[in-house]
């Protein structure tokens, strides 16, 4: 548990992300803490590299709504603040934190908090021995790396951890993500590290991160990008979408456009992802240019728009064709349908007991 959101077992895969705001600055994290809420984050870390961070952290903590990760590398005494502070899990690097005495202070820390332990290794900074043993960075030494540091752990009688082993090769990060999962039982966290901006950084994640999860590899995820953290957010949650492992908001079905289109696909489909964001509940929405794939597409969308001529288009609901809209109104009616249908389904879920795509629900009982 990371806090009240299980992560590992039959619990669906969480999406994380992380604040790049200074910790320091209580106003500022929470607000951008928020937006990460609204973009469906499940769990976020924070980092906490000085005293003055990890004092801002009760602060943080009790205005968030989802857990808190205190992200600590070599100073032992920021972890042992941010436990105290309220954080749910310490990101550390057990070799790094210094002797078995400091561990085992981090650790009973941990214990008497209820934080759980995320065990990260990455392939940029490894242990020298280990680059000795090696010559370099390769799944095998990022395995041994994880393995030594569970031992840490597990010699002080702590099990409450997730370990990840990242990089920003995604051949290597991939390797051994795969090695590690032959080698233990124990949640894994995802990501490809230093994944770079948000086009090459998102496709960089899908592979390596999608070929992990289509294996039945993973718990928990985060896609690093160079791009605001609620993108990561956003980006996560389209890659467990076309997975099918998580269903949540609007899944837009769209065409690349050609000259048949009769209305600007490109800049509709922007503008509706845009304006759709709010929109949690899940559902399906068709944006085809012409009717070559359009009423294929349609019929199996809960919404969908065919262009058609003379500046009016088709629209269909539940997969049937059902009336034309004007160009000039497209994007405002689409919008309202959306959101109509969306409180309907809502309305039936809840008639039925049950609730939108929920982030991580308790375990019976």
């Amino acid at each position: 548990m990371v806090g009240k959101v299980p992560v590992g077992g039959d619990a669906p895969i969480t999406v994380q992300t992380m604040t790049n705001t200074p910790t320091e600055d209580a106003a500022a994290t929470i607000d951008q803490i928020r937006r990460c809420e609204d973009a469906g984050a499940d769990i976020i870390r924070v980092s906490c590299p000085t005293e003055e961070a990890t004092a801002a952290m009760p602060a943080i903590v009790r205005a968030a709504n989802i857990p808190i990760v205190a992200d600590i590398h070599f100073h032992y005494k920021r972890a042992l603040e941010a436990a105290d502070a309220g954080a749910a899990c310490l990101r550390i690097n057990p070799g790094n934190i210094g002797s078995d005495a400091r561990v085992a202070e981090v650790v009973r820390a941990a214990k008497a908090n209820g934080c759980a332990i995320r065990i990260g290794v990455n392939a940029g900074s490894l242990e020298k021995d280990l680059l000795e043993k090696y010559g370099e960075p390769c799944p095998e030494a990022l395995v041994e790396s994880a393995l030594d540091h569970i031992k840490l752990l597990q010699d002080h009688d702590f099990h409450d951890y997730k370990v990840a082993v990242k990089a920003s090769d995604v051949f290597l990060a991939v390797s051994a993500y795969m090695g590690l999962a032959e080698a233990v039982d124990c949640p894994l966290h995802l990501g490809i590290t230093e994944a770079g901006g948000l086009i090459g950084g998102t496709v960089k994640s899908s592979i390596g991160i999608g070929n992990l999860l289509w294996a039945g590899i993973g718990d928990t995820i985060r896609v690093s990008l160079s791009a605001e953290p609620e993108d990561e957010v956003r980006v996560g949650f389209e890659i467990l979408k076309a997975l099918g492992l998580r269903t949540r908001g609007v899944r837009v079905v769209s065409c690349p456009s050609c000259a048949r289109q009769g209305f600007d696909v490109i800049r509709t489909v922007q503008a509706l992802e845009e304006r759709l964001q709010h929109i949690k509940t899940p559902l399906s929405l068709s944006v085809l240019g012409c009717v070559v794939n359009g009423p294929g597409e349609a019929r199996e969308t809960d919404i969908g728009i065919t262009g058609g001529g003379k500046g009016k288009h088709m629209v269909y609901l539940s997969g049937m064709t059902d009336h034309h809209v004007a160009d000039a109104d497209m994007l405002d009616h689409i919008v309202r349908l959306v959101e109509e249908k969306a409180a309907e389904i809502q309305a039936g879920m809840t008639d039925a007991g049950e609730a939108d795509e929920a982030p991580a629900p308790q375990p019976a009982g």
